[in-house]
């Protein structure tokens, strides 16, 4: 039966259907690929470019990062603190799900974009105190309306980057490449 099956997979026909199949596998995984890298769809499209522009620091909205492995996410609280002062705020429809979370009480929520997955144990507070610069892994903001990863975040991308800080010095070298500085 296996002798039959083979036998057919090299005749003409059968070439051309295990072409077939490895097309449809190949585009399978550059759609789950391409889906997995796009922004998720956010409550309110946050132009980042405006609040850069205004000379909103990162930290501001996301004090987390100095702290620990989360940068976390501004609360209604502090977008109303600025928003309420701003007369056009009451009939943005950008704005619209930030004035009815602040009239029910209810947070808007937020869609983390910038995650890594759950056997990765990230922390921004020791790249910080590095003296890394938010834009240095989130691109420059001050050309992004809504906020996109720029590149795709992944180990090979962080090895990179840690050999480049390391070169030089064993010690570190040794601390920034062992697996366990990520992986614990």
């Amino acid at each position: 039966m296996i002798k039959r099956i083979f036998d057919w997979l090299r005749q003409p026909l059968g070439l051309v259907a295990v072409g077939i199949a490895f097309l449809a596998l190949f585009s399978l995984a550059a759609y789950g690929i391409y889906y997995t890298q796009q922004p998720p769809a956010q409550p309110i499209q946050f132009p980042h470019k405006t609040h850069v522009a205004f000379g909103i620091q990162c930290l501001y909205c996301h004090p987390g990062a100095e702290r620990g492995p989360s940068p976390g996410l501004p609360s209604t609280a502090k977008c109303w603190a600025c928003h309420q002062q701003i007369a056009k705020t009451q009939t943005s429809l950008l704005l619209a799900p930030l004035v009815e979370s602040v009239r029910t009480g209810v947070p808007v929520q937020w869609v983390p974009v910038a995650q890594v997955p759950d056997f990765v144990q990230y922390n921004h507070r020791p790249h910080i105190a590095a003296g890394l610069n938010c834009e240095d892994c989130h691109g420059d903001l001050t050309k992004m309306t809504i906020y996109e990863n720029p590149q795709v975040m992944n180990m090979g991308w962080c090895l990179n980057c840690h050999k480049e800080k390391s070169a030089g010095n064993p010690e570190l070298e040794t601390k920034l490449l062992d697996c366990g500085t990520c992986h614990y």
